[in-house]
């Protein structure tokens, strides 16, 4: 063994290579940082691009959360761009940080990651990657980056719909919808914004809920919600308890608007978040009509649970998406609802080893420093010795109980994200210690 690779193993840097998947929004900003903590990795991305479903989500679709809060840590968003950036916006900015950063030369395009198999028991000994572009490698870890918002989720209800149907992943503007009559089905941000474009096309706009919802402004007074420094560092419970009076003071509670149910609660924190002021504004000025959940379909009309029915053109699904891994058996993980459990921040999967997640997961608030900070702690992991590492995932899942949320309160998130890295501190000083000793 030479004097410098000895070196390389006593300072816990391993010398061998993780595999990375995707280069979309987590994949870019886990990129910045491997490389910039100097972390040997190869990235797969199975299109010709960076950016991820920016490329493809709605026209009309804007950033809910404040330009000055939404880049990636060191990167600031363009001060020219608006409060609330664009999709299009979004893209620019993710592929001026890949060029700016040196990701996109860090990324090989056209190669979709086909099947990895964990090496050794439950993965303790790495991951064999196959790929669409060449043999298989065996890598000492795998970081999904593949992302959660592609694979539509499409609900079944009795009989069948002959109009046109869109999901909102597959929906960019009104130029997609046949006829005048267009249902909605999904009262969450993406379901919002598609019910309010069709009212602005002045198309026949009718959404579809299930239950009642609370609407939160994105701005207080002129000012972003999470600009309000000394909001975010109320305790959660005060917090929620203020954010829910701000919110009936900008846009007022769900019963002043004709036709809008009761929400289940009115805890902010018991439900997911939907930013939108224009749709219960729509509401009031009648271009928007809100009808209970869906019952049956049959040919144009469709049933609601109320007894009542009405026909459609078109009908825009924002019912959500599942979370899917094509390229790993289901198996060898545990799930709940269809998520993966995960602990330490939720990077770890429970069940396999030197397997890391990195963006699958949504705190409340910009997306784009969650996948960064996720992406610090996984370095922070990669750096443990090989024994060490390789036990993690089952060490974690002893000391914490597994989450299998996506949507989670921020400051929830940021607690457990402490958590692990007070722990991952604590697993490296044993190990100088015991190289100490040795």
């Amino acid at each position: 063994m030479t004097v410098a690779r000895e070196r390389l193993i006593l300072a816990g840097v391993p010398d061998d290579r993780v595999c990375l998947i995707g280069a979309g929004a987590a994949g870019l900003g886990t990129i910045e940082v491997l490389q910039r903590h100097g972390i040997a990795f190869d990235c797969f991305e199975q299109t010709d691009r960076v950016g991820g479903h920016w490329h493809t989500d709605y026209e009309s679709l804007h950033l809910i959360t404040s330009r000055d809060l939404s880049g990636f840590p060191g990167h600031p968003m363009p001060a020219h761009y608006p409060t609330y950036p664009s999709r299009d916006q979004m893209l620019e900015y993710l592929e001026q940080f890949a060029q700016k950063t040196g990701a996109r030369g860090r990324v090989h395009f056209n190669v979709r990651v086909e099947r990895i198999a964990p090496r050794g028991s439950v993965g303790r000994d790495g991951w064999t990657v196959e790929t669409s572009g060449d043999d298989a490698r065996d890598y000492s870890g795998v970081i999904v980056c593949n992302g959660h918002l592609w694979n539509p989720n499409v609900p079944a209800y009795p009989g069948s719909f002959t109009g046109r149907q869109i999901h909102s992943g597959a929906y960019r503007s009104v130029d997609d919808i046949e006829g005048k009559r267009v249902l909605t089905v999904g009262a969450g941000n993406s379901g919002c914004d598609l019910a309010v474009d069709v009212a602005n096309a002045r198309l026949e706009s009718t959404i579809s809920m299930r239950h009642g919802q609370m609407f939160q402004p994105k701005a207080v007074f002129g000012r972003p919600r999470a600009e309000i420094g000394w909001l975010a560092r109320l305790p959660v419970a005060l917090n929620e308890r203020v954010a829910r009076a701000m919110s009936d003071v900008v846009i007022g509670p769900a019963h002043a608007y004709r036709g809008l149910p009761e929400p289940v609660t009115r805890n902010l924190n018991e439900q997911p978040p939907v930013v939108n002021n224009l749709l219960p504004y729509w509401i009031q000025h009648g271009r928007i009509r809100v009808v209970p959940g869906i019952s049956r379909l049959d040919g144009r009309r469709v049933h609601f649970v109320d007894g009542t029915s009405d026909e459609f053109d078109t009908i825009l699904w924002a019912t959500g998406f599942k979370v899917t891994l094509p390229f790993l058996d289901p198996d060898l993980i545990r799930w709940r609802n269809g998520v993966p459990f995960r602990t330490a921040g939720l990077t770890l999967p429970v069940g396999i080893e030197n397997l890391y997640f990195v963006g699958l997961a949504a705190p409340r608030g910009p997306q784009l420093p969650v996948y960064s900070e996720q992406a610090e702690l996984v370095v922070r992991m990669l750096r443990l010795g090989a024994a060490t590492r390789s036990a993690l995932a089952t060490r974690f899942a002893e000391l914490e109980t597994p989450d299998d949320r996506i949507d989670i309160v921020r400051a929830l998130w940021r607690r457990q994200m402490q958590a692990a890295q007070k722990r991952l501190v604590a697993l490296a000083a044993a190990e100088t210690r015991h190289l100490a000793v040795g």
